[in-house]
């Protein structure tokens, strides 16, 4: 969330030349100075790891308001559609400069700096120093630079210049860079190293060490979103313009201006089934799934019924009228729906199908587990993804990770995925939420 943040004081000093940092993170916000840790007194000591308004990567420190190291990337982090592993190895006594930090991505050395000012030998960074507050998620002593995103398997090592390959590893079918869930036999965390967030939003150390956090702003809330599962979200990187805002982990789209505007899911698909669940806020909402493929330009009005974009390739259930709006055409559909009212959405890529409900009761005598009671999608070779269009209201998506904006869905209890994932509804068998091991499957 992007008004939260956690904290710890350590009242022992450990390493302070010595020591690595490595979390998981998935951003939700662009363009914003944002911090991932930071260990600092005040506003002119600090040793952090921020992100910058360029989405750079920066690795900082200053003591007195001087300087003493910084390291920034020429790389920019700027999809939020995936978690990055970022893992900072600092060892200070090295007798090269280059070696006395060093920056990983996904497993990645980065060598390729846009600022590359290493410390002097033997500096004594603040992290690992007694009474100097470990902050994840904001910058310290200020309530700003907040971290917006997803943030998990936080830890620190105190007192050993690390590999990645100790926190992650190589997919060997896929060849990614994944996870590595269980880390703590082959570390020593020495007397300030933690391991948080290993669990949903636990804040309990699960390392050997006892070194737990606290809430220190805001709301931490519990996701299955995670390095291992990455759920679909909404995309600010595809949006029709304008002025609109994503919150809630980018699962809330707004529009505040009277004016249609619509938005993709970052995921999509050409074979399988999926299910979502959305749910409407005010009183003109449209929803559905369309061609990814399609293009956008300019800031004019996007919807299912009127663009020459998403109403050609799309396929949208419209809250005013019950109406579905598809490929420059509509039909009466089902019923109207309000503030509140859940809309459930099939997509049948494997029989180009695609199904509507309401408040749990499937719309125009559909059946999701039989293929040919859905609305026909007619374009080919398509990569659908989910898609809503919205205006002077927000709407609020569910992909599977258990939250319409900030509420937890009101019963888990009935979801039958065959892939982790909490909706308000029962998912229709044969169907799973959109998320990267739904894909790969």
């Amino acid at each position: 969330m992007a008004s939260t943040s956690i904290s710890r004081t350590p009242s022992s000093t450990g390493n302070r030349q010595t020591w690595t940092f490595s979390a998981w993170v998935k951003r939700s916000e662009l363009s914003t100075n944002q911090k991932i840790f930071e260990a600092s007194p005040d506003g002119s000591n600090t040793t952090d790891i921020r992100l910058k308004t360029d989405d750079t990567l920066q690795v900082y420190s200053e003591v007195g308001g001087v300087t003493k190291y910084n390291l920034k990337t020429n790389r920019k982090l700027r999809d939020t559609s995936a978690w990055y592993h970022v893992v900072i190895a600092v060892d200070t006594t090295q007798g090269t400069s280059s070696n006395r930090v060093k920056l990983y991505i996904n497993g990645v050395q980065e060598t390729s700096l846009n600022t590359a000012t290493y410390p002097d030998q033997n500096f004594d960074t603040l992290v690992n120093y007694a009474s100097q507050i470990n902050v994840i998620g904001r910058r310290n002593p200020y309530s700003d630079f907040y971290f917006n995103g997803l943030i998990s398997y936080a830890a620190l090592v105190d007192g050993t210049q690390e590999l990645p390959t100790i926190f992650g590893e190589t997919d060997s079918v896929t060849g990614e860079w994944k996870i590595k869930t269980d880390i703590t036999p082959s570390v020593a965390w020495g007397t300030n190293g933690f391991l948080i967030l290993k669990n949903g939003n636990s804040l309990t150390d699960e390392s050997t060490n006892t070194n737990n956090f606290t809430l220190g702003s805001g709301t931490l809330t519990n996701t299955l979103d995670c390095p291992s599962n990455v759920f679909a979200t909404l995309n600010p990187l595809y949006n029709s313009g304008g002025t609109v805002t994503y919150s809630n982990g980018n699962n809330t789209f707004t529009e505040p201006d009277s004016q249609w505007k619509t938005t993709f899911s970052t995921l999509g698909a050409s074979s399988g089934k999926y299910y979502a669940e959305f749910k409407s806020n005010g009183n003109y909402t449209q929803i559905g799934v369309a061609d990814y493929n399609v293009t956008k330009s300019g800031t004019a009005d996007y919807n299912f019924a009127s663009s020459t974009v998403i109403s050609t390739q799309g396929y949208g259930y419209y809250n005013g009228n019950g109406d579905l709006y598809y490929r420059g055409s509509s039909t009466s559909y089902g019923d109207t729906y309000g503030n509140g009212d859940i809309i459930q959405v099939g997509l049948d890529c494997d029989n180009n199908r695609v199904f509507f409900g309401k408040n749990g009761v499937w719309q125009n005598s559909a059946d999701p587990t039989n293929s040919g009671t859905g609305f026909a999608m007619t374009a080919t070779n398509a990569t659908y993804v989910f898609a809503l269009a919205v205006t002077s209201n927000p709407c609020d998506a569910n992909f599977g990770n258990g939250f319409f904006g900030t509420s937890a869905v009101a019963d888990n209890s009935t979801a039958t995925a065959s892939t982790p994932g909490t909706f308000n509804y029962d998912v229709p068998a044969g169907y799973q939420p959109l998320t990267t091991k739904g894909l790969n499957a």
